[in-house]
């Protein structure tokens, strides 16, 4: 009989482990996709261009110390200082042909490209930050991707609320299939559970190694669900190298204590319930259910 019970467990413990893994292991994927959306929108902000067109009559020397004190600003995150000599060399290169050739001069003009930090890039601080700049009168314009701008803004908020109502809508299914999975575990020990009552155990008691073994199912089930999160991370990595950029070590360790974290709480706080219901049976009605 002993052999018959431990084996049962064991089946048992088996099965709701393979249950809160996999529930947990898409909750994991719901907040790395949250976490790697938010990198690749702080990327795509931080790496579009704004270019500071300087007046010819500007100074070499003046246009570095500018370029130095945009760079100390904390709405930047690069500035680079582009000489007219360099502009054109580097629109030969991208035509093919030397404009100067045939127009006699160099019609371009010397520029500080600079990269905003990603919280300063909306359209109501793009615009403090121009008036800031024009404030320097040997500043004669500023040009930046006004439309791709907003077009990015828009469809990040778009993507990120979405992520977030999936993530909400996913913990509460999370919650429902474990605390399922938990409830018919012990439903099938409630005989015990009365028994117990009569023998005079407190709701203490008889609640400890329900919720220390489910404890230990959601442990087991997060670190099963995390080799398997991190191992996909790795083969993305692998595959696309330039990942990095949005896969890093903090995101990894986010999904990993989301999952770590979800798994024990919501393990216990269902176990928790599941047994109180049980505890405040009567007898009667353990053989109505």
């Amino acid at each position: 009989m002993s052999h018959k019970s431990g084996t049962l467990f064991d089946m048992q413990f088996i099965t709701s482990c393979i249950s809160t893994m996999l529930v947990l292991l898409l909750l994991g994927m719901v907040v790395f996709f949250v976490m790697t959306a938010n990198n690749l929108s702080v990327y795509v902000r931080e790496n579009i261009n704004f270019s500071v067109l300087l007046n010819d009559d500007m100074k070499e020397t003046d246009a570095i110390r500018f370029q130095k004190q945009l760079e100390s600003e904390p709405f930047v995150k690069q500035a680079v200082y582009i000489s007219k000599a360099q502009a054109l060399k580097e629109q030969t290169e991208a035509m093919g042909t030397d404009p100067a050739e045939f127009l006699g001069y160099n019609p371009f003009t010397a520029s500080i490209e600079i990269k905003l930090n990603a919280a300063y890039a909306n359209t109501d601080s793009i615009q403090w930050i121009q008036e800031k700049l024009l404030e320097n009168k040997q500043v004669i314009e500023i040009n930046y991707p006004q439309d791709l701008i907003d077009t990015i803004n828009q469809n990040i908020r778009k993507i990120s609320l979405f992520l977030l109502g999936l993530a909400a809508l996913l913990t509460l299914i999370s919650f429902a299939l474990i605390n399922n999975t938990i409830r018919l575990t012990i439903y099938s020990k409630r005989f015990l559970i009365h028994t117990m009552k009569l023998v005079g155990a407190s709701w203490g008691f008889i609640r400890r190694p329900f919720i220390a073994r489910n404890i230990g199912i959601g442990i087991l089930a997060a670190a099963i669900a995390n080799a398997l999160l991190i191992s996909m991370a790795y083969m993305m990595v692998n595959y696309e190298p330039g990942l990095l950029e949005l896969i890093t070590p903090k995101v990894m360790l986010y999904v990993m204590g989301s999952v770590f974290i979800s798994g024990i709480l919501i393990t216990t706080l269902c176990a928790y319930i599941s047994i109180n219901k049980y505890l405040r049976m009567k007898a009667g009605e353990l053989y109505s259910l």
